[in-house]
């Protein structure tokens, strides 16, 4: 049989073919586009979620906010008003009063003399139950505790000093030792009383090169770093700090202190002498007698107080373990020396009323020493005069402590040295090392050293960065609000 020209015979096995390609390209389409749907579903419930934690994390920090504005007008209140024990779930709404979520409130109050307030706010959103998000932030009131040295009035800082921590005055500060963080001072310019001549910065130095003078009249002197001085910086003027508040923290020691079975009155003799062990107790001798100066040790430079301040006899009074709130209040002269373990106490010596003929001191002649290094030991020697390092003190003497001075200095008396004509002070007059590891508040101008190489030769002075966080039992404060130390998020 004969086919015509241009006639298209088409095979079945064709077609075939076709219809298998067309069934492969659409399978694989469908694959894509359920891959593409599975994708896009995946990302917008990511990006949901991502939204609703966003969202209730924003709550969460809106419950730390909250807390911070309730403590500024309550900062005695750790219950949230309501006078029960939490946790306080608070409704949280939008700029239209539309709620959005909650975040519910847990706070742990102040250990007993500490200002250190923790916040955990964990935040939910109504939309999203089952997304949350925690943040917890540590408040405190600052404390003087936060400084290595604030002194309130003008204060030298001699060859041979070294400062591991803030340093602040009132005054001037002139700094010939070496400052490892920063150092401020209240003014811009004043005239040192160490010697004549023009006004210089309210924080300088005399080691060479020599400082600008200072104007008071702008434009201020470029101020030079000086970084082989000043290695963190030098900043001035700044705020001042209050010293005047502490009387009302010396009151309300001595009223914590009579509840709880640790306070003494006046000894009707030179004062009492404090000797710490580590047993957590603590031993309590009544001064008799204190060491005659030898002759020709007399007081020379006319100091106020002056005097060897040395115990020479003394009587047990008995052995006490130390007070759960730590606070030991004598109204006298107080000696303390020893070592603690794993204890936080803070020792006031104070005469009421406050009258500043009357005022006490506090005395460090020994070693008054820590166990622990991390925190878990603090001693704090709050005094309303001045805290001493008597004429026979240790030769390498170390003070574990935040030393704060109300009215007076921390420091040590001048006791001549030897001259032709008679022995003077001598041995005592020159000791080897002072090491203080914790921090120093002096209203006055603090030493323990002098012009004339007396005094301690070599002066250490390290700041507790533990006082930071948790200062020692109601060590005074610097301020009256809480301010943020430390934030985290939780989850």
């Amino acid at each position: 049989m004969n086919t015509p020209k241009n006639t298209i015979i088409r095979s079945p096995h064709r077609r075939g073919q076709i219809a298998l390609q067309v069934l492969i390209f659409s399978t694989v389409s469908i694959i894509m586009l359920t891959g593409f749907i599975l994708w896009a579903e995946t990302n917008i419930r990511l990006v949901f979620q991502d939204s609703d934690a966003a969202t209730s994390f924003l709550i969460a920090e809106a419950g730390i906010e909250y807390y911070r504005w309730h403590l500024a007008h309550d900062q005695d209140d750790f219950q949230d008003g309501t006078g029960q024990p939490g946790p306080y779930v608070h409704n949280y709404y939008d700029k239209d009063g539309i709620l959005v979520g909650t975040f519910t409130l847990d706070i742990t109050p102040p250990a007993v003399g500490s200002t250190v307030v923790t916040i955990r706010s964990t935040g939910h959103i109504t939309a999203n139950p089952d997304t949350e998000k925690i943040v917890e932030a540590r408040m405190a009131i600052p404390s003087f505790a936060k400084y290595a040295a604030v002194v309130g009035n003008n204060v030298r800082f001699g060859e041979g000093t070294e400062l591991y921590g803030p340093v602040h005055s009132n005054g001037g500060i002139r700094m010939d030792g070496v400052a490892f963080n920063v150092v401020t001072s209240a003014m811009e310019c004043y005239d040192d009383p160490d010697h004549s001549g023009a006004n210089e910065f309210a924080v300088h130095t005399h080691v060479s090169p020599t400082d600008p003078t200072c104007s008071p009249y702008p434009p201020l002197p470029i101020v030079p770093s000086r970084s082989d001085v000043f290695r963190a910086g030098r900043q001035f003027p700044v705020a001042p700090v209050d010293f005047s508040g502490i009387t009302q923290d010396l009151a309300g020691i001595k009223t914590a202190a009579q509840a709880s079975g640790s306070y003494w009155g006046p000894s009707g003799d030179d004062g009492y002498e404090i000797i710490f062990s580590t047993d957590d107790t603590y031993a309590l001798y009544q001064v008799n007698s204190l060491v005659s100066p030898p002759s020709g040790c007399t007081d020379y430079l006319g100091q106020s107080g002056w005097g060897t301040w040395s115990v020479n006899t003394r009587t047990l009074q008995g052995t006490y373990p130390l007070p759960e709130n730590g606070l030991i209040f004598i109204e006298d002269n107080i000696w303390v020396s020893g070592r603690i373990d794993e204890a936080r106490v803070t020792i006031a010596s104070g005469r009421f009323p406050d009258n500043p003929s009357t005022r006490s001191s506090i005395t460090t002649n020994s070693d008054l020493v820590y166990t622990n290094y991390d925190g878990r030991d603090i001693i704090s020697l709050i005094a309303q005069e001045n805290i001493n390092v008597g004429m026979v003190s240790e030769n390498d003497l170390r003070v574990d402590a935040a030393l704060m001075a109300q009215n007076g200095r921390v420091g040590r008396y001048y006791y001549r040295p030897p001259s032709y004509s008679s022995d003077r002070c001598e041995p005592y007059h020159k000791r080897d090392r002072m090491t203080s590891y914790g921090m120093i508040g002096s209203y006055q101008r603090y030493g323990w050293a002098y012009t004339n190489n007396t005094g301690y030769e070599d002066r250490i002075i390290i700041y507790d960065a533990n006082l930071l966080y948790a200062p020692p039992p109601s060590f005074p404060l610097t301020a009256d609000y809480y301010t943020p130390i430390s934030w985290d998020e939780i989850q």
